[in-house]
């Protein structure tokens, strides 16, 4: 299954009054991992969309585990797995990299389409990799 790991570091403006992430960010968070996740395979989100494919979230589901804080360093892991010829799903894992804790875990559901927004397969070079 392939994986990649992305390094981030909690910035202020991603907390609440409270000094802990706002929820929001894991999704932004899971964003950043699943584009590095994708170039790391060789094939940017950029030049996807160029060949005519775009992947919209069709589901997206995180569970909060434990705080992550201001100035924590990150570490998102991302599994990506097909589920059919035109939808994927990316797993990810949310850490804090001082101790090693869970902060959050989750997953998106993609589906494959045209810029025209219909329903395609996904490009065989992305069917290799994930089948």
């Amino acid at each position: 299954m392939p994986s990649s790991v992305t390094h981030l570091r909690v910035r202020y403006a991603e907390t609440d009054k409270m000094g802990v992430v706002y929820y929001a960010n894991y999704l932004v968070w899971f964003e950043v991992a699943r584009a590095d996740l994708l170039r790391s395979l060789g094939w940017s989100y950029r030049e996807m969309e160029g060949a005519g494919v775009i992947l919209p979230v069709i589901e997206a589901h995180c569970e909060y585990q434990r705080p992550a804080r201001y100035d924590d360093e990150i570490e998102v892991r991302t599994e990506g797995v097909m589920l059919s010829p035109v939808r994927m799903q990316f797993n990810y894992t949310v850490l804090r990299r001082a101790d090693g804790v869970v902060a959050a875990e989750g997953r998106t559901v993609h589906a494959s389409v045209t810029t025209e927004g219909r329903p395609c397969r996904l490009p065989g070079r992305i069917r290799e990799v994930f089948a």
